[in-house]
């Protein structure tokens, strides 16, 4: 096995892609592919330490220029490495690891207080209280799951712990006719616009349906759109 000399704080580690049932290895830069995984622009000769793809690494069984050819398109081990660290499965360091959990953890305590409402109160939750509710679940986070998936499961988890659901608030908003345009521009941004009815003085009677645990964020917003004239009625959550 032929390396080129390590670059950077710690060793290399395995890059791996499987593709019709055959499996493919480079060894790569940890730091460097990390920040390549994460779409950042990254010198891809500094980041490739292997100087062939392998079907076995630890055996030093090298694939053959013909076989990558077959399922690359090319046999240059660099694009092909990139391939591989952008499609496959990377080794990560203890602290690269640590990291990615817990900047999905963020994303999805974010994704449920926004989305989720204590349906005792119909009000939402905070982001404090839901973290507190998944440690007290014993609840873990994989850091290359969707946060959609693992969000899922995660109140389905925690809902042993805290009341909580996902739910959908429509709200039933007047602007006066002096901020009835601007409003009008902003509500496709703010959720889903169920009706918009012109008044014949130039206000405007609306209907937006928003994730619950948005409410207070998007009143806010109506609010600071039209000086503090906008009327807001929480039709229902649900």
């Amino acid at each position: 096995m032929t390396r080129r000399g390590s670059r950077g704080e710690h060793e290399p580690v395995v890059a791996r892609l499987e593709v019709g049932g055959k499996r493919f290895e480079v060894l790569v830069n940890p730091d460097l592919a990390f920040e390549y995984r994460q779409g950042k622009q990254v010198n891809l000769e500094d980041m490739v330490i292997s100087d062939a793809v392998y079907t076995d690494l630890r055996r030093g069984l090298r694939a053959s220029p013909e076989l990558l050819r077959k399922v690359f398109g090319t046999d240059d081990v660099v694009k092909i490495a990139a391939e591989i660290v952008k499609r496959g499965e990377l080794q990560l360091t203890a602290e690269q690891r640590r990291k990615l959990i817990e900047a999905k953890k963020r994303q999805i305590i974010n994704y449920i207080a926004r989305n989720a409402i204590d349906p005792r109160t119909k009000l939402p939750i905070p982001p404090a209280r839901i973290e507190a509710a998944m440690e007290q679940a014993g609840v873990g986070v994989d850091p290359f799951k969707s946060v959609e998936e693992q969000a899922a499961q995660i109140i389905k988890a925690i809902n042993r712990v805290i009341p909580i659901k996902i739910a959908k608030a429509l709200l039933r908003i007047r602007v006066p006719p002096e901020y009835s345009g601007r409003v009008a521009g902003a509500l496709q941004k703010l959720g889903e616009l169920k009706n918009m009815d012109w008044r014949s003085d130039g206000s405007l009677v609306a209907e937006l349906e928003i994730p619950a645990g948005l409410q207070q964020e998007v009143i806010d917003k109506l609010n600071k759109l039209t000086r503090g004239t906008v009327e807001v009625k929480v039709v229902s959550v649900v």
